[in-house]
């Protein structure tokens, strides 16, 4: 017979990290820089009523649970208001990130079926133009008060302040099934229409739970954080989640992510610890170097989102700022492993740590890995053996939203597309995604690590390896380079850089120079693209060797 424990059971829901945050550090600060330009403060206690009277005025207007409300906006408090006062009522916050193409939005918001579409002001443009092709919208918001809106448009919009305004201050968050869907993302879709990944309040509960441990994030209540990574990317890696869990101090960003905003912000509202993409930091980097700036109280930066280029690792700890390699995806709600040193780590030499710290870390608790050959069988880890990386656990998809079928291996697995190795200590390191990982003569060649050397080459901004085809080899790599101003860097001179540091038959046989790379909506470098313009270079321009 079970015998079940007998405890007091309270649902995990989001509600209840606000309440705790209003309750437990009602007087710390949330600050955001508006689109506007100026600096908004209030706090946690703040957020609480505003996002109470956020629920008074929906639920007034009909929405209830398991409607979706879009959200097409910067970090910022009213997102952050309506992250918790549409997902409190039992309603599904669905993040929409404004970086994709205006046809891409509209679909998105159209499988949805978003019932109201809250957006920035610098957003306006964007949302008349894919209002009239989605027809189950009942209502536009602008995130701004009534005098903010547009004396004419072709839509008739709403202010959010109205919306709010004159609303209850208190309202009693329903007791909801923490399996319910709080949080609708959709994946960035490179290669056919986005895919919806739906999380529930459970999952995105434990994730903040898990991701704030000091071999995660490591989130304190004498934090403040900077959340960089946008809020409708992967819900800002949930640093809205986990920070209101802890009680630290909030600092939004806002629109202005370039490296002269970022640090001007961090230095004023005395910053410990951010979160971004490689671009972010080059350009902090590259600021902070050309003005002589120095860390002050930031400690930390999470680099996630593509892999942390080892020069930018050491640049960022020559200005006295520590790098934490992370990773994740949109099916990871994102969090799935975090650098953290293990016991022997101090023991090791500089060199041998360096190598560990460029990897991505080790799992999150809560989260298992495994990496399996092409007949399906796991690999050693070894830290040698590459293969395709599965995972699964407390936040991880299961299916994608509105499909019937599962996403995931008949024993439970999801392919995260990642191509992988793990040590004997358990670092994973991504050694390409399984759609560029290039494959020459038979033999597997990692673009990744051959555009972690070109980058550390002094005159190269930024890099990217694709797989080009090749009349004898199958394939063979071939950079594509963004000089830095003033370079006159050629072919010739970037891959004799590459001798002695990996096999000369790695060493891709072209360079292309170009003005500028394509990024993808999220920030990472649009391969896709490279391919389809120059995935012919060698056979074209006849240079293959």
């Amino acid at each position: 017979m079970d015998l079940f424990g007998q405890m007091m059971y309270a649902p995990l829901q989001l509600s209840s990290l606000l309440e705790q945050a209003a309750r437990h550090s009602g007087a710390v600060e949330i600050v955001s820089r508006r689109v506007e330009g100026d600096i908004h403060r209030y706090t946690y206690r703040d957020c609480h009523v505003r996002a109470m009277k956020l629920a008074n005025a929906l639920t007034g207007r009909g929405i209830v649970a398991g409607d979706r409300v879009g959200t097409l906006a910067w970090n910022g408090y009213r997102h952050i208001e309506l992250y918790y006062g549409v997902t409190g009522i039992g309603a599904v916050c669905h993040t929409i990130n404004p970086r994709l193409f205006p046809e891409q939005i509209a679909y998105i918001v159209n499988h949805a079926r978003d019932r109201v579409v809250c957006f920035d002001a610098s957003f306006l443009a964007l949302v008349e133009q894919i209002a009239p092709h989605c027809p189950h919208v009942e209502a536009w918001v602008m995130l701004s008060d009534a005098a903010g809106l547009p004396q004419a448009s072709a839509l008739p919009l709403e202010s959010y302040e109205a919306l709010i305004a004159g609303q209850p201050a208190h309202f009693d968050w329903p007791r909801l099934d923490e399996q319910l869907a709080a949080v609708l993302c959709y994946t960035s879709g490179t290669t056919g229409n986005p895919k919806g990944v739906l999380y529930s309040h459970r999952s995105l509960c434990l994730m903040a739970y898990a991701s704030s441990l000091p071999d995660a994030l490591c989130l304190r209540a004498s934090d403040t954080v900077v959340p960089v990574v946008p809020m409708f990317h992967v819900n800002a890696w949930g640093l809205p989640f986990s920070a209101p869990l802890v009680g630290a101090k909030l600092v939004l960003p806002g629109p202005a992510l370039d490296g002269a905003s970022l640090s001007a912000l961090f230095e004023q509202e005395a910053v410990t610890l951010s979160a971004g993409v490689p671009t972010v930091w080059l350009g902090l980097v590259d600021h902070m170097r050309r003005t002589g700036k120095r860390a002050g109280t930031l400690q930390r930066v999470i680099v996630g989102g593509a892999a942390c280029p080892p020069q930018l690792a050491t640049a960022l700890g020559e200005l006295g700022i520590t790098a934490v390699h992370a990773w994740g995806m949109t099916e990871l709600s994102p969090v799935g492993t975090v650098f953290a040193p293990t016991q022997g780590f101090a023991r090791k030499t500089a060199q041998e740590r360096a190598q560990i710290e460029a990897k991505q870390g080790r799992v999150v608790p809560g989260v298992e890995m495994k990496i399996v050959g092409a007949d399906g069988a796991e690999l050693p880890w070894d830290g040698r053996s590459a293969g395709d990386l599965l995972v699964r656990g407390h936040w991880v998809v299961e299916r994608y939203y509105g499909m019937n079928e599962t996403c995931l291996s008949p024993d439970g697995w999801f392919a995260t597309g990642d191509v992988a190795t793990i040590d004997a200590d358990g670092y994973m390191q991504i050694t390409d995604r399984s759609k560029d990982v290039i494959k020459s003569g038979g033999e597997w060649i990692s673009s990744i690590e051959l555009e972690g050397i070109a980058v550390a080459h002094p005159e190269v901004e930024l890099a990217a390896c694709i797989a080009c085809a090749h009349p004898k080899w199958d394939e063979r790599p071939l950079l594509v380079v963004v000089r830095r101003a003033g370079s006159t860097l050629d072919a010739r001179q970037l891959l004799s850089f590459y001798e002695g540091k990996v096999a000369k038959w790695w060493i891709p046989d072209d360079v292309v120079f170009v003005p500028e790379l394509p990024l993808t909506a999220t920030g990472k470098l649009h391969k896709l693209v490279l391919r389809q313009q120059f995935g012919r270079h060698y056979s074209d321009t006849g240079t293959a060797a």
